[in-house]
């Protein structure tokens, strides 16, 4: 079909793009019913959901550049293109009817960027097919509009919640490095603390020791001192005591000496 239509060079890679990401879609869902875990299917839906957002986009520039073209098109070239316009958002629907099944069985409330209310069921987003199905081309582009624009609304307040969480990040972060350096800080006082303990400790049994010694020395001096004046007072009072050795320097004590003198009158013969 795509051969068919005459298309301008930019249409034409558009509307090739538009076709290698429907293809990429088919070939998604088909893999996601061979996906058992949970987790897996959620990231998978976030990639269709992705590549659908990305369809819509280029739809959108796909229609602005046949507009922009279509003075200059004969009226069964702009009708092939329109009917191939509407031919693609019929088909993004039916996408993202079937993205709502997915969500519906895996129970995934963090990919609702697509629905249009909560707790939809599965046989409801089968008779969204069915409806698609039956609607005209006019609704089924404004039915797509909507859908579209409901799904920027919800990007854009995942981007808000996004933000807010990284502020919030930001700012807890910031909170944890100030408690850790002043944890550092402490630690680096404690560590000074505990290092003047242990010289003031130190230097405490530095003194008691040089005071021990001070005072053994001060008693053997007083020993000393002692023994002398114990020994000169012995000496005095008993200076013939021979036990008793003599001081050096020290000098005997003067023996008693008897006085010789002559009587007046007295003569020697």
């Amino acid at each position: 079909m795509a051969a068919k239509l005459q298309m301008t060079p930019q249409v034409e890679q558009i509307h090739g793009e538009i076709r290698d990401n429907f293809r990429a879609l088919a070939n998604g869902f088909q893999k996601l019913d061979k996906i058992k875990d949970a987790n897996r299917q959620s990231n998978q839906l976030e990639e269709l959901t992705e590549k659908m957002r990305e369809c819509k986009r280029l739809i959108k520039e796909f229609d602005r550049e046949i507009k922009d073209e279509e003075g200059r098109n004969p009226p069964e070239v702009n009708k092939q293109l329109n009917d191939e316009k509407q031919s693609m958002i019929k088909e993004l629907n039916s996408y993202v009817a079937l993205r709502k099944t997915y969500m519906n069985t895996i129970g995934n409330k963090k990919l609702e960027l697509f629905d249009t209310g909560a707790g939809a069921s599965e046989p409801i987003a089968e008779g969204n097919v069915r409806l698609a199905s039956e609607m005209s081309n006019q609704e089924l582009v404004n039915a797509g509009m909507k859908t579209m624009d409901e799904t920027d609304q919800a990007i854009e307040r995942s981007k808000q919640v996004v933000h807010q969480t990284v502020e919030i990040g930001t700012q807890t972060a910031a909170t944890l490095k100030g408690q850790t350096e002043q944890m550092g800080r402490i630690v680096n006082e404690l560590d000074s603390i505990q290092f003047s303990i242990k010289k003031a400790s130190q230097l405490v049994k530095e003194i008691g020791r040089q005071v021990a010694t001070d005072k053994c020395i001060m008693f053997f001096l007083l020993l000393i001192v002692c023994g002398v004046i114990a020994i000169i007072v012995v000496k005095i009072v008993n200076p013939h005591n021979k036990d008793i050795r003599d001081i050096p320097g020290l000098a005997p004590p003067v023996p008693t000496r008897r006085l010789l003198y002559v009587r007046t009158g007295d003569h020697f013969d």
